[in-house]
């Protein structure tokens, strides 16, 4: 498949509506910027007071960095200038755990999202982070009384530094430049532990945000679930209208120890001028699952693969994405999954919708190790283009070595039919209303798998993109 056409031009930049609306200046107590170099590494690492092993992990991912090629898969006229980027930069605001305690523009920001409503109704947990520090960070007593950790990557590195030494990195190796960059320049994120057999009833959640252009944030999460135990962890990622691109190279890597149950949720709502680049990755053990689901609205380019290694037997996984790519965007949402023990099982459900000469990918892996007796693997597919100017492709591949294996792929690409439209129209409905329906529904697959309060906001979310540049046809 060629991208000849249909490359996302770096240096044109225009203003559109965003649920955080415009940008509000944000004072920052340290910001670092220029070329990265081991004197940049060196810096970060003693600015927030890491022990010697992280900045030894830092360095050691700053080479593979500098030895990694420039990926030439990036649908993108030039590369990201990287040394015009802030490439650590902390909010002038103290932790806070009250949200009242937030200077006003930031706490308009999370109201705007619903956030303290959605704690103090949904969530059993909340970190918020702002650029590239943690400004909020709330846990209900009931994880402290069952020894669930969850707080900010950095704190976690600082009190608990022998437990995450011991997972940190090890999910997502440096591999490609991206995620040696993540791992060099790393700043907030989250650390979540559950012990042995306890289950968290409501999900813990972080929310990021991008307050302005020329912003590198390179958030980090890990998430530790032990034997027999389950958690939801979700992370919200936001951003206000604002002129010049911003990056996020953000990471979570997660361990789903034996028999335990994981559901990880990543909702993206960015304005128009943000590079998202999601490494998502979790190791499977013997009876344990992971269920990945993920939304993607707004940015200039979007490109995450959430990855499951199949390691123990009888493991499972599931990969849902939904992606709307509207105006010049290009959203690529696929997954990696590796069968490395028998009878393990994955299922992977890809929805995209393209207006507006918007493009929409599925690029995913399906790999079955020989040994993997009796796996089973189930891709579907869809894409629906809504005019002329826009685009879809479906780009699966498939390793398998294991001849009891059963790999299975369907892909699928569409319009809206005009039967739809008219009796919609006909029931008093425009015809932007009637489209808007139309994807809403499309998009059912995600929404019926979170709390009722998040698709509200994620429906207002889309309805408001949909409403950009005119419409959608």
């Amino acid at each position: 498949m060629s991208r000849d056409g249909v490359k996302l031009e770096l240096a044109k930049s225009e203003i559109y509506s965003s649920i955080l609306g415009h940008a509000k200046p944000i004072k920052w107590e340290l910001e670092i910027r220029g070329k990265i170099t081991r004197d940049v590494i060196e810096e970060i690492s003693r600015v927030r007071g890491e022990p010697d092993w992280m900045r030894r992990l830092r360095l050691r991912a700053l080479e593979m960095f500098e030895k990694q090629p420039w990926p030439n898969w990036l649908p993108l006229e030039g590369n990201i200038d990287l040394e015009s980027l802030v490439l650590y930069a902390k909010p002038s605001v103290e932790r806070v755990r009250s949200w009242d305690e937030l200077p006003k523009e930031l706490r308009e920001y999370y109201e705007a999202l619903r956030i303290p409503e959605l704690e103090a109704r949904v969530l059993s947990g909340v970190i918020g982070q702002v650029d590239g520090g943690v400004v909020y960070e709330n846990t209900k007593k009931d994880l402290e009384k069952a020894d669930v950790i969850a707080m900010s990557m950095d704190e976690a590195v600082r009190r608990y530094p022998d437990l995450v030494k011991q997972y940190f990195a090890r999910v997502f190796p440096p591999e490609y430049k991206f995620a040696s960059l993540n791992i060099a320049l790393w700043g907030g994120g989250v650390f979540v532990y559950v012990p042995p057999g306890v289950h968290v009833k409501m999900p813990i959640e972080l929310v990021i945000l991008i307050s302005s252009a020329g912003i590198g944030q390179f958030e980090h999460s890990l998430i530790v679930v032990s034997e027999n135990a389950s958690a939801e962890f979700i992370v919200a990622c936001a951003a206000p209208v604002f002129t010049g691109l911003s990056l996020h190279d953000g990471m979570t890597e997660a361990y789903i120890h034996k028999g335990a149950r994981v559901r990880l949720v990543d909702l993206k709502n960015w304005s128009r001028d943000v590079i998202y680049f999601g490494n998502n990755r979790a190791i499977v053990e013997e009876n344990a699952s992971v269920d990945w689901l993920s939304g993607s609205l707004g940015g200039k380019a979007t490109i995450v693969y959430p990855m499951s290694v199949l390691k123990g037997v009888n493991s499972r996984t599931t990969v849902t994405s939904v992606a709307l790519a509207n105006g010049p965007t290009w959203k690529e949402e696929g997954a990696k999954i590796f069968h490395s023990a028998p009878h393990t099982y994955s299922k992977v459900v890809s929805k995209g919708v393209s207006l507006n000469g918007g493009t929409s990918v599925y690029r995913g892996l399906v790999y079955v190790r020989e040994g993997a007796k009796y796996a089973k693997s189930s891709v579907s597919c869809e894409s629906l283009i809504l005019d002329d100017r826009s685009r879809a492709y479906t780009i699966p591949h498939e390793q398998v070595f294991e001849e009891t294996a059963t790999v299975t792929h369907e892909a699928y690409t569409g319009r809206i039919g005009e039967d739809k439209l008219f009796y919609l129209r006909s029931r008093g409905l425009s015809e932007e209303e009637a489209r808007s329906l139309i994807v809403l529904g499309y998009f059912h697959d995600i929404m019926v798998n979170l709390p009722v309060e998040y698709v509200s906001i994620f429906n207002k979310a889309i309805e408001l993109e949909l409403s950009r540049m005119g419409g959608v046809g």
